[in-house]
């Protein structure tokens, strides 16, 4: 898109920078005067901060205000220009929820920008796990609240369940700024952010774990090549058959075979330090996209159970659940969605499909200088990881600091090893010393260093150059292997660089990485040069192509996850409009005088509309939880029906309007039953809590059984 609108608002702000700095206490901007609103925060931002915006900035500004996802490169300062915008929202009258990946960075920019805010005559307040009631109330209550995504989410759901209409603290939901925005809106967007209560503990699998373990790869199973499947051979099924006494592919009784496959799929295709770490007697999900452990976040289906009983860990805690929101569904509740990153243009299909949100490319304040070399591929991982570590100590020795990005947990720790033989002293980072991650960061670009680290040095994070790095040629990355997504790559890149710093990057690769060989498996790699680097120009095509292969699969996920539930949401925000009326007004009182007048004429007068209230609120919360199971349970089952070649999408919707209706006439029927019960049971949940589902990457059971179920019948 154009940025020739925006740029005439920058230049018309320049010419008013002399009249506004010479004022004693800037004014109160009008939103009318768009580029007088950009004198006045430019000069705000400098008195109070120390920060003079460039114009690069009031540029990102001013797509924000318009409703546009910027793409900013790294260290050109998105937050500023975030907090800017912002302001500007708020001073329109609207309410602003400034959306990020997680508690510290929303703590940090509110308190940062905080100084900014207050000059501008806006408040600002932030919200994190540990936020008390009243501080959440007070933060809300502000023209401008920061939180993480999923805090911000949770406290939409606990809302969703008061039963008094003064306990609510999130506003209505006006205007969402989303920090990282290609990562929130596209990454996670599938994430499901839950509400449970009535705990009891989880269902583990432990004969089902130490069975897996006996099974052997290629004999008993297989696991696709894309590595999201594993399935029974026949000569596995007869084994486990003959183990189990049990016939695996009865139809009626498949709880069998859905917990042997939750113990394959924890067994073959999660593994530990890649997938999750075990920290303090618990697994810990690791985001593969941050590579930082995903808080809060477990595996759905079952899936959570059976991988800690493959560790041998107490199974945690599961309840009903009680209410449920994607991070999509969340931020699609705001009429004003605007967000930034510096890799956006990657997903301007996804932003434009899913939220209807255009990409504005702001120019960087000073041209980019870093040297991004061509990958270096190799044969095998063996002769990857050798050259690497050769490239490294080679670099080491000039002094210059190396910033090395490896996929995963494990890979940093063995990288971490060979380069320790080698007598080089890295630092790593990674999802088990995350809480060193400031201090190791600060270090990174300084004079000899060597930092070894997952994606969590990917993203928000700024590496400032040490003393004499600059005339090394700035800090050289250097990524272990492609990622599934070329905006990581893109990330990591975006480390070096800075502000028109000097830096340089690079690419190893072997014919044998996962990603190649996942999403390309039958492409023959081209043979090697004498030294050992494939410079045949088809090496560098397969790795390409084999990531356009990942992301294409992984869009396709995106697009069949929310064709089943945007209808949920669709009948979640009809359920909660109705929930709404109950709550803060009289449609309880008068549906529950009209359906049993007699019963309503019994009641004292003070006290029958909250009673009628309570009554519908109780009815309405059960029939929904109710609901939710039966949407869970449907969808699981619904792609056996692609075997009697009808559309399981189309089969999904029709089943879930249907009993939809239901729910409504069973509200309306346990109600007026309640109403007239001498004591009715309103009892709720004594404890509640929330978590993120992390979005299974295999599909439903029934997905990963379908192809299987057919060939079983036939062999018998």
């Amino acid at each position: 898109m154009s940025l020739s609108p925006y740029k005439k608002i920058v230049k018309a702000a320049g010419e008013l920078a002399g009249e506004v700095g010479k004022l004693g206490e800037p004014p109160r901007p009008p939103m009318d005067d768009l580029a007088r609103f950009c004198a006045v925060a430019r000069e705000a931002a400098d008195r109070t901060l120390g920060l003079r915006p460039y114009d690069a900035q009031l540029l990102g500004t001013l797509a924000l205000l318009d409703g546009k996802i910027a793409e900013m490169a790294t260290g050109e300062g998105k937050t500023l220009a975030g907090a800017m915008a912002a302001a500007g929202h708020a001073l329109q009258g609207r309410r602003v929820h400034v959306m990020s990946v997680n508690d510290y960075l929303a703590r940090r920019d509110a308190e940062w920008m905080a100084p900014f805010y207050e000059a501008m005559g806006v408040t600002v307040g932030w919200v994190g796990q540990s936020s008390t009631f009243e501080e959440r109330r007070e933060a809300y209550a502000s023209d401008v609240t920061y939180g993480a995504v999923s805090e911000i989410g949770f406290d939409v759901l606990r809302d969703r369940l008061r039963t008094d209409a003064s306990r609510i603290i999130v506003p209505e939901p006006e205007v969402a700024l989303v920090d990282e925005a290609d990562s929130v809106l596209v990454d996670e967007a599938r994430v499901p952010l839950v509400m449970a209560g009535a705990s009891d503990a989880g269902d583990a699998v432990p004969e089902m774990a130490a069975l897996a373990r006996q099974l052997v790869r290629g004999y008993h199973y297989e696991i696709d090549d894309q590595a999201r499947n594993v399935y029974l051979t026949p000569k596995g099924a007869d084994t486990v058959e003959n183990l189990l006494g049990v016939d695996l592919y009865d139809e009626n009784e498949p709880g069998t075979l859905i917990e042997l496959n939750l113990a394959l799929h924890a067994h073959a295709l999660l593994t530990r330090d890649v997938d999750y770490i075990v920290r303090d007697g618990k697994v810990q999900l690791i985001n593969a996209s941050r590579g930082r452990v995903a808080l809060l976040q477990r595996w759905p289906n079952g899936l959570q159970a059976a991988v800690e009983a493959k560790e041998a860990l107490a199974p945690s805690e599961k309840g009903e659940i009680l209410d449920s929101i994607s991070v999509q569904g969340l931020v699609r509740r705001y009429p004003r969605i605007c967000g930034m990153t510096g890799t956006a243009v990657a997903v301007s299909e996804q932003l434009g499909e899913f939220y209807g949100l255009k990409v504005a490319v702001i120019p960087s304040n000073r041209p980019c200088v870093r040297i991004d070399e061509p990958d270096r591929v190799y044969p095998t991982v063996p002769d990857k990881d050798a050259a690497l570590v050769e490239e490294i100590q080679t670099v080491h020795a000039t002094g210059r600091p190396i910033l090395i990005g490896t996929l995963d947990v494990a890979e940093s720790e063995n990288l971490a090893k060979l380069l320790q033989r080698r007598g080089l002293e890295p630092v790593v980072l990674n999802a088990k010393n995350d809480a060193e991650e400031a201090a190791i960061i600060a270090r990174a670009g300084e004079r000899d260093a060597i930092t070894v680290s997952t994606q969590m040095a990917g993203r928000g994070t700024d590496i400032r150059l040490g003393e004499g790095v600059a005339e090394l040629g700035g800090l050289y990355v250097i990524g272990s292997g492609r990622h599934a997504s070329s905006r990581l790559d893109d990330q990591l890149r975006g480390r070096a660089g800075r502000q028109g710093d000097p830096g340089g990057s690079v690419f190893f690769v072997s014919m044998q990485d996962d990603l190649v060989t996942q999403f390309v498996p039958d492409e023959r790699p081209p043979a090697a040069d004498a030294d050992g680097l494939v410079r045949h120009r088809r090496g560098a095509y397969l790795v390409g192509h084999a990531q356009r292969v990942a992301e294409g699969v992984n869009l396709q996920i995106h697009r069949n996850t929310w064709r089943y539930t945007r209808l949920l949401e669709h009948q979640r925000e009809l359920i909660l409009e109705w929930r709404d009326k109950v709550l803060h007004g009289d449609a309880a009182a008068r549906a529950l005088a009209e359906g049993d007048p007699r019963r309503w004429a019994e009641l004292p007068e003070d006290t029958r509309e909250e009673t009628a209230r309570q009554i519908v609120l109780h009815a309405i919360d059960r029939c929904w939880t109710e609901h939710l199971a039966f949407l869970t349970d449907l969808r699981e089952g619904i792609h056996l029906r692609a075997l009697g070649r009808m559309s399981p999408i189309d089969e999904f919707q029709r089943e879930a309007v249907a009993e939809y209706k239901a729910m409504l006439a069973e509200v309306e029927r346990r109600s007026l039953a309640a109403f007239d019960a001498p004591e009715p049971d309103l009892g709720r949940p004594t404890a509640t809590w929330t978590y993120m589902v992390q979005d299974n990457p295999f599909g439903t059971e029934w997905d990963r059984i379908i192809k299987r179920v057919g060939s079983a019948a036939r062999r018998r």
